[in-house]
């Protein structure tokens, strides 16, 4: 990367821990920040949209692009559910100077810190606990019980890597997350 690329923040947590919410408030700052659309292999939720939220491939289309190199990071996260960073999509912000914000799975933000190093940021957001997880996993009326208690036993493996990022962000009051989301990020934009 040289000089005038802009810098990467990564998060990651398991699914309910509100790290969506997060990135929505960071993009609403004026950070000069841009959200990199990860791919995923799975169906668009709710409403969704294909190149916005996700750029949505099925499983085949996603495995061709996994082997033709295309891809930053990926994770086969479940059974032919796989998400992954398109290498594309990451160069063409970074190429502009803006500072780029993912979310990834906990793999793929270790292997995406370990290429950046110190022009990343890695922060984890926690949530205060697996029974808090499922309420808001529910609570978002988008997922079978099925998926639910798929996401519920991921988020046991997920939380043990939480010590290896740069940053751990407790979200057990939004507003005070938030807040230390952006001047953590902030802090690091101005490094």
């Amino acid at each position: 990367m040289n000089k005038s690329e802009g810098k990467i923040i990564i998060f990651a947590a398991p699914s309910g821990s509100g790290k969506s919410i997060m990135i929505k408030h960071l993009l609403e700052n004026k950070l000069n920040l841009d959200f990199s659309v990860s791919a995923t292999s799975r169906e668009a939720r709710g409403q969704e949209k294909d190149g916005i939220d996700y750029h949505f491939l099925s499983p085949e289309a996603f495995k061709k692009k996994i082997s033709d190199g295309e891809f930053l990071e990926s994770e086969e996260v479940y059974k032919d559910q796989f998400y992954g960073t398109l290498k594309s999509e990451v160069d063409n912000i970074l190429s502009k100077g803006k500072n780029l914000v993912l979310d990834v799975d906990v793999v793929g933000a270790c292997n995406i810190k370990k290429i950046y190093a110190e022009k990343a940021l890695s922060i984890f957001i926690k949530a205060p606990s697996i029974d808090e997880l499922r309420k808001r996993l529910e609570l978002r009326g988008t997922e079978s019980p099925e998926k639910i208690e798929k996401r519920i036993n991921k988020a046991s493996s997920e939380l043990t890597y939480a010590p290896l990022f740069d940053v751990i962000i407790h979200n057990d009051k939004l507003e005070v997350a938030q807040n230390e989301a952006l001047q953590t990020v902030t802090k690091f934009l101005e490094l």
